[in-house]
């Protein structure tokens, strides 16, 4: 039986999912870290027997955690949770020691599967009396969206955005690199402001697409810097001349794919079906603030969801917004309260 068990993701919402799943004979010795950076302190001052690690969290990642772990000798099993599902995060997660790979949102069935591997590698662990000594390393010591509300938004994103990413790694047969998402209600004004990945010195090109759904409508905006359609047009297998036709063919591919996987993600998670419109070219070529600032009409206070992608050892970056209109932010609150339930 597992004596301690360490949940660190920085959403509330996760670590609350992740503890409910657990058995209910753990629930005692169950803690929390909302970083990397704070897991570690933990694991370096207590004796923890499981951790459940996330992949994106700001401080330090999962994938640093578990450098650390090895690098410091911590004799903790690690499970990582993660809506970061492309092949690639899981091999890279296994290199570093963990156990095993469970993918967001958490299935029960695969838990129960991972807790019993667990529990057999504990009792060898247990025959064989090997008992490491832990590193001892010194202790270091009008509409308002609240933090649980944000905590949850960004939980479901961050869910739905490795659904897509896991989508356009297979597609191009590359590592997706995926932030953490930011969740905040702007106003139009301070709309590119949000998009604080894209460079503003570069030109860029972008699409937007109307989606709507019971009670829900908002537009997914896809900006992509033009420095990138040299790298994806040679991950597309396409050696012809890069025109400004062929740019656009390219924007609106790497747009459905990553406009429609994260909308479904989200829909998936809050029991929602949307409907897409058709695609509009907002601009080709140009600051971003500009393709703002022309279509500002477009848009007023709004809820947004900001995903930045990029692809590693590659020069692609491109941002992906979700902007929810301010009628909808009461819908989705209703949709999303019972997930925040104790």
């Amino acid at each position: 039986m597992v004596a301690a068990v360490l949940i660190c993701d920085d959403s509330n919402l996760a670590r609350k999912q992740m503890a409910r799943a657990l058995p209910s004979e753990w629930q005692q010795n169950v803690q929390f870290a909302g970083h990397g950076g704070e897991a570690l302190d933990i694991l370096q001052r207590q004796s923890i027997d499981l951790l459940f690690l996330d992949l994106n969290m700001p401080i330090l990642d999962g994938y640093q955690v578990l450098a650390a772990i090895q690098k410091q000798q911590l004799s903790v099993k690690t499970i990582v949770v993660s809506g970061d599902i492309q092949p690639e995060a899981r091999e890279r997660v296994l290199s570093y020691g963990a156990l095993d790979f469970i993918k967001k949102p958490v299935d029960q069935q695969k838990l129960n599967h991972v807790l019993g591997l667990v529990e057999q590698k504990t009792i060898q662990q247990q025959e064989q009396a090997k008992n490491e000594p832990k590193v001892a390393v010194k202790n270091s010591g009008s509409f308002v969206l609240s933090n649980d509300l944000r905590d949850v938004f960004q939980e479901l994103s961050n869910v739905a955005m490795g659904q897509a990413g896991d989508l356009l790694a297979r597609l191009l047969n590359v590592f997706v690199k995926l932030p953490i998402p930011n969740v905040n209600v702007i106003e139009v004004s301070e709309l590119h402001m949000a998009i604080a990945s894209v460079e503003q010195k570069e030109n860029t090109s972008a699409v937007c697409q109307g989606f709507i759904g019971g009670g829900v409508a908002g537009e997914a905006l896809l900006i992509l810097n033009d420095s990138s359609f040299v790298d994806i047009a040679r991950l597309m297998q396409f050696d012809g001349e890069l025109t400004t036709k062929v740019e656009l063919e390219l924007l609106m591919d790497i747009a459905n794919i990553l406009i429609g996987a994260v909308l479904k993600g989200l829909a998936e998670q809050i029991d929602m079906t949307f409907s897409q419109g058709h695609p509009v070219v907002l601009g080709q070529h140009a600051p971003v603030s500009e393709l703002i600032k022309a279509n500002a009409r477009r848009w007023r206070r709004t809820l947004a969801i900001e995903i930045s992608y990029g692809i590693e050892n590659y020069n692609i970056s491109c941002d992906l917004l979700l902007l929810f209109t301010e009628d909808s932010i009461k819908t989705l609150n209703y949709k999303v309260e019972f997930l925040l339930e104790d």
